[in-house]
This record gives C-alpha cells, structure tokens and sequence, in this order.
C-alpha cells in the first residue's frame, strides 16, 4: 500500500477501507485541474501542522462535494520539504488522529494540488506570479511560526530581491497590484496573538522602503492599506502536531502501508508521508475577506468577527489550556515526572487543573459564544492532557516561565481586582505562584537537584531566591517579597491586591522539608 495506489485507475479501496483509512471521496485530478487554472488560495508554510489541519480541513469541505478547488502549497524556507514529502507523494500525505483511548484515525489527504518552492531562485517563482496576477485568487495563509513574519533593515534594504518570507509575500503582492489591485485577503494560521497584525506590520515594512526608495509608486502603499482590496484577519489556531510517532510508524507498517519513512531536511525539518496529530483541534478566523473564500466552515472553521476571535484566544491562553499547561509544568518538575500525559494520571495534579479551570479561572471567562468555555476545557482535560501518544514534557512547558506568568495567570488576577472578586476565594493559582519559588531553587520534592528550563530572566531569578534553605522555618524570608512584587513577573503586584502574603505562607509549606511539595499539594487540591 503507497500513496501513490490512491491516483491509480485500479485502486483498490476495499482494502484500503477495510484496514481503516478514509479516502478522498472527490476526483483528485479534476480538482488539480480547475485549481490550476482558476487557483483560490495559496499557503505559505507546507510543514507537518499545515497538512495535519489546514489541508485536512479542505480535505473535508472537498468531501461534502460543495467545492471544488485545492490548496497550492509555497515554502519559502526549508525547500527540501517540497522535493523530500511532497514532490515524491504527488502532493498526497496521510493524516493519522492521535486519540486519547489510544486508537489511530487514518485519512488520505489529497487536498494539495501544488507545491512550489517559493524563492526566485527556482522556476516555480514564476508560476506563483501568474497565480498572483489571477483574478480568482481569494486568500494566501501562512503556518510559517512567529518568527516567519520577522524582516530586518539588511533584508529591507534588499531592493525587490527579499530572502525574508514577508518580503517575497510583499513581492508577489505587487504582482497583484500590478495587474489590477485586484483583491485578496492575507490570512495567518500561526499560533500568536493578533497574527494578522504580524502579516501586515510586515508587509507594510518591505512596502513602506520600497516606496521610500522609489523603487514602486506610492499606490502600491495605498492599495495594501486600502481594506476594500487587503485585508489582514486575525485567527485563532490551536492543533498539536508532534514529530512523526515511532509507534504511529509501526502501526502503518502493520498495515502494509509503506510509506512510513522518516525525513530529516539539512535544515532539521522533521516530517515524513504521513503526520500525526492530536485528535482535537480548534480554528477560529475573523470573517474579513474582500474576494470571496473557501467555504472552510465546511471543514469545520468557525468564522466569526475580530472581538470574537480575541475573545476565544483569550479564553484558551488565561484559562482553558495555557495556565493549566505551566501548573502542570512547575509541579511536574519538582515531583520528577518527564511527560504530561503521566501527570494526569496523578491524582494531585490532575484535580490541580481541573479546579484552576473549571472554578478559578473560569470565573472572569467572556464567554465568547463560538466555543463553550466548559466543552474546550472538558477536551483539554479528558482528551488532550492524558493523550499517550502527545510526548510533551514539563521541562518544555517550563521554559520561559517568567514570559508567561503575566499572561497565563496575571490576566486572571486583574480581572479579579478589577471586577472587585474576593480575591480569597483564590487558593490553586496562588499555590501554582508559590510553586515557581520552589520550582527557581532547582530541587525536586525528594531532594533530587535539577536545572530549571532554559529562561531570560532565570539567572536573575534563581538568585533572589538562593538564599532560601528547605527546612529552615525561621530563616529570613524577605526575598519572598521581591520576588511577588515584580509586576513584570506575575502582570500584577501580588501585595497590592492582597495575595502576596497568601503566595509566602504556602512557600514556607513548599520549603519545610523534603516532600512538602507532596503533602502541600494534596492539602490544597483537597480542601479546594
């Protein structure tokens, strides 16, 4: 069994469906045919999250026969991934679900009719300056990360020949100016807040010298800013696509399924025919577009307005996933675990996240309607967290902690002072606070030393509380108050509204001896 069974006259799909993969129920070449000749939407970005979600979602609008179009696929920076796992599949790949019971999902992904290799260098520049100048281009997406929408002066300076991802997107927007002004909306998939103002603050960058420079007319700056002609939508993304699974692998080759080899670009891209992904997966897109869309919603997008999506990213990064993610982290360390999926399993922990989201946090919520608070948090806590196949690790989590406390649960404390909460009805978050003291001495529950998660303020921070000793109640605890006052830490000076004092005596507990951790935990998660 190979992908390339799939384009064959003589395909057998009963046993393919009788082993339990699900395939494409369209005409593959006919949707290659009319998506190149009459192409809606390109994506920048051809990574393992972009086959596992975005093409995924097309696969299934395709599915339902009330569309007709493919996804072009353009990646402007590791382009072995084109001639390696793209190129040799005919742009096929197979989606694997991860579920939580432990079972495999298997769908045949046949959604990308093109992929090109975005960078003047190589012929295909050529094809994505036609597709640009096509009137029936709606959209350009990207899954490209945050640092994907990074320019600086030297790439700026760079004329109309940027090696920067932005500036070819720029580049080839001119082409669509050039033609006509012709419409598009520019659509980042990437998982960071307000991503739409990442697209256009770059654009606007290689756009705004350009102008400068003389090297295009002013129009062109009109026509980007112009929202009857460009638009930049914020969305909200959320899918965890780990590095293909060695046991997702052995799964495969059980079947009979051959194209289970792993590829390893020189740039340490890791993908291979086949992504694995978690079973659960959100995307929640402003509905701004200025020539028409792929019916996504088709797929299962949620198009909603611009305060909703914010509402929504909110609601995940304060509430939802994101603080019960860095409680996970800091409390795994200290009690040795190595994998979040075990944590759960761990009585403590487990009702550590499921109170901080189900009662502390949930009660400064905006429900924003398009998702249930309840029902995302229910997914994170039944499905995503326990996952056995997600091997994500608290040390990972853990890293740039200092980054995150003011928004994971500083957002959350300010809206409690705000709104004038009795602040004491906060017991877990508080215990998750005092935990990041503990967690900055580098010493497990048991005694064991180990080296907190890389962090810029780490050095900084492990050296206010060195001085602190485990099992010395009377010592000096005045570093305790440096450290809870730092508003850049925790988004809020945890003594001026009434919590820091609360935070220190659960240090203390946290400090008393080896195993504190343990029975300071159990105390707390129990009596709340």
């Amino acid at each position: 069994m190979r992908l390339l069974d799939i384009l064959s006259p003589s395909l057998n799909r009963q046993e393919w469906e009788s082993k339990g993969y699900q395939l494409p129920r369209y005409d593959i070449a006919a949707v290659a045919k009319k998506t190149h000749d009459a192409p809606t939407w390109v994506h920048f970005g051809g990574g393992n999250i972009f086959r596992a979600f975005p093409a995924a979602i097309l696969n299934d609008a395709l599915n339902t026969g009330q569309y007709d179009r493919g996804v072009i696929i353009a990646e402007t920076f590791d382009y072995e991934i084109i001639d390696k796992a793209y190129d040799p599949y005919h742009n096929l790949s197979l989606l694997v679900s991860l579920c939580s019971d432990g079972t495999i999902e298997k769908t045949v992904i046949g959604s990308v009719t093109e992929a090109l290799k975005a960078d003047p260098q190589f012929a295909d520049w050529e094809r994505l300056q036609e597709i640009f100048r096509n009137p029936s281009l709606q959209m350009i997406s990207f899954t490209i990360t945050e640092k994907g929408y990074a320019f600086n002066e030297a790439d700026l300076a760079r004329r109309l020949n940027p090696v920067f991802a932005m500036g070819k997107v720029t580049a080839l927007l001119l082409e669509r100016f050039r033609a006509g002004r012709l419409p598009l909306t520019i659509q980042s998939m990437d998982n960071c807040s307000h991503n739409g103002d990442k697209v256009r603050a770059g654009v606007m960058a290689y756009a705004q010298r350009w102008v400068d420079d003389g090297l295009v007319p002013s129009a062109f700056l009109d026509y980007l800013q112009d929202e009857s002609c460009i638009t930049f939508p914020w969305s909200m993304i959320d899918k965890i696509t780990p590095r293909p699974h060695e046991k997702v692998k052995e799964l495969l080759a059980n079947d009979g399924f051959e194209d289970n080899n792993y590829i390893e670009t020189e740039r340490h891209t890791f993908t291979a025919p086949f992504v694995n992904a978690e079973e659960v997966q959100y995307l929640v897109i402003e509905d701004h577009y200025t020539n028409g869309r792929p019916p996504l919603e088709l797929g299962g997008v949620l198009y909603t307005t611009r305060q909703t999506v914010d509402q929504v990213e909110t609601m995940k990064v304060t509430t939802c996933l994101n603080p019960l993610h860095t409680a996970l982290a800091l409390y795994g360390c200290l009690l040795g675990y190595n994998l979040i999926s075990a944590e759960m399993a761990d009585h403590d922990l487990r009702s550590l996240v499921q109170k901080i989201g189900y009662i502390e946090s949930m009660a400064v919520v905006t429900d924003p309607k398009v998702l249930n608070p309840y029902e995302f948090i229910d997914n994170v806590i039944r499905k995503r967290l326990p996952n056995p196949f997600m091997p994500d690790a608290p040390q990972r989590i853990a890293m740039d902690t200092s980054q995150k406390l003011p928004i994971r649960f500083g957002e959350t404390l300010k809206k409690y002072a705000e709104r004038g909460m009795n602040i004491d009805n906060l017991v877990l978050i508080p215990l998750v606070l005092a935990g990041y003291a503990r967690y900055l001495k580098g010493i497990q529950d048991d005694g064991t030393p180990f080296s907190p998660s890389p962090d810029p303020l780490l050095d900084e921070l492990m050296a206010i509380v060195a001085p602190l000793q485990i099992g010395q109640p009377d010592q000096d605890w005045s570093p305790l108050r440096t450290l809870y006052s730092r508003t850049d830490i925790f988004g809020v000076d945890l003594y001026a509204i009434g919590l820091g004092e609360r935070v220190e005596s659960m240090v203390k507990e946290l400090f008393a001896s080896y195993g504190a951790i343990r029975t300071t935990l159990h105390k707390y998660v129990e009596a709340r």
